[in-house]
């Protein structure tokens, strides 16, 4: 297990109020988030401004279009969030940038408008790790405490890892193709559904028979923790060519039978990885499942994972809808906890597009550089 960041210690300070700024994809967002001296956090603004409609022509989201669109407003974001919080600059105790893992410009226009007030404020830096803000989330939300076991699913993630405690994560699985969001947004682009694929696919599923295609469930009952979305792609496509032309209900029963396997799949996965993480965590250790990540909001794999730990013995902790997305409070509280240990980075720290949970996790046979 490895920290989510080299980092300096300094003396703990056990309450805070940071700025949070994230801009790894494409939300620009700001927000400031109180940390009482009991570790219980408060959200006191979150703005969040959504680029889908420059990326939607594309398909997808174009880097360059993204970083743009970040350093054109996140000035006026920023600002919006300290008005929102009733707070001065000078009332901040730290100042937490996303530096990694996302879209090199987009992370360098957000790391570097935090260095440029954390320097010119005289408040500390704290170079945040994307993948760390979504798995302590929880923490924000629920006031739940490490360890747990973690659902990380996103657009570019899907991983199980086991949280020890901040800046401490055990991975035991991933994709070894696609993550879960791109699944999504790739069906949801080839039935013509549009962009973001995730709420669209959902969509058009509530009026859709999950029973009418048979799709596979990859990876069930294998005995590694891995993931795998690509040839269940592929069998929406091969369904959906064979059907053409598509009728609004064929399109529905595609994405209800595409949800019930995606949902399939991944509770088997974790059904696995709950008695993996029983023998590893301290005994005693209370047992709950944390799901993050924008694909979290998905309400037919919520159902599904509520079943599931109602059958183990887990408590499920899912964050609400606004911060399953990628979204600024998220990363000001990972500040604030790690301010907290008295971690902070220098203003020379460098953006880091690939930059994993758990360095020292053996890549999966076949998965991508996704981490």
């Amino acid at each position: 297990m490895t920290g989510a960041a080299p980092a300096t210690p300094q003396p703990a300070r056990p309450a805070s109020v940071v700025l949070g700024i994230e801009t790894s994809c494409d939300e620009t967002a700001a927000a400031v988030v109180a940390r009482d001296a009991a570790g219980k956090g408060r959200i006191l603004s979150n703005i969040v401004r959504s680029q889908w409609e420059e990326h939607r022509a594309f398909g997808g989201v174009v880097p360059e279009i993204a970083a743009r669109a970040h350093a054109e407003c996140l000035d006026e974001i920023v600002s919006a969030a300290m008005s929102g919080a009733g707070v001065l600059f000078e009332d901040l105790d730290a100042v937490a940038a996303t530096a990694g893992p996302g879209l090199n410009s987009g992370l360098i226009v957000g790391l570097i408008t935090g260095k440029a007030i954390a320097l010119a404020h005289g408040k500390p830096l704290i170079a945040v790790n994307h993948l760390e803000a979504h798995a302590l989330t929880v923490g924000l939300t629920s006031e739940l405490a490490p360890p747990y076991l973690l659902l990380l699913v996103s657009g570019g993630h899907t991983q199980l890892l086991l949280v020890h405690g901040v800046g401490r994560y055990e991975r035991l699985g991933t994709t070894i193709d696609d993550a879960l969001g791109e699944a999504f947004d790739k069906t949801a682009k080839l039935l013509g559904l549009g962009f973001p694929g995730g709420p669209a696919v959902e969509a058009a599923a509530r009026n859709g028979d999950p029973a009418r295609f048979p799709f596979p469930r990859p990876m069930a009952g294998r005995a590694e923790l891995h993931f795998s979305f690509a040839g269940l792609k592929t069998a929406v496509r091969v369904r959906a060519q064979a059907l053409q032309p598509l009728t609004d209900q064929d399109i529905a029963d595609v994405c209800a039978s595409f949800q019930a396997a995606v949902a399939g799949s991944v509770a088997d996965r974790i059904a696995r990885a709950m008695s993996v993480a029983v023998e590893r965590l301290p005994a005693g250790t209370p047992r709950h499942l944390v799901v993050a990540g924008g694909v979290a909001a998905n309400q037919a794999l919520r159902t599904a994972l509520q079943d599931l730990t109602d059958s183990k013995g887990f408590t499920l902790h899912v964050p609400p809808v606004a911060l399953c997305g990628d979204n600024a409070a998220m990363i000001a509280w990972a500040g604030a906890e790690r301010l907290a240990l008295g971690l902070t980075d220098p203003l020379d720290f460098s953006v880091r597009p690939r930059w994993p949970l758990d360095a020292s996790a053996a890549p999966a046979i076949g998965a991508g550089v996704k981490a």
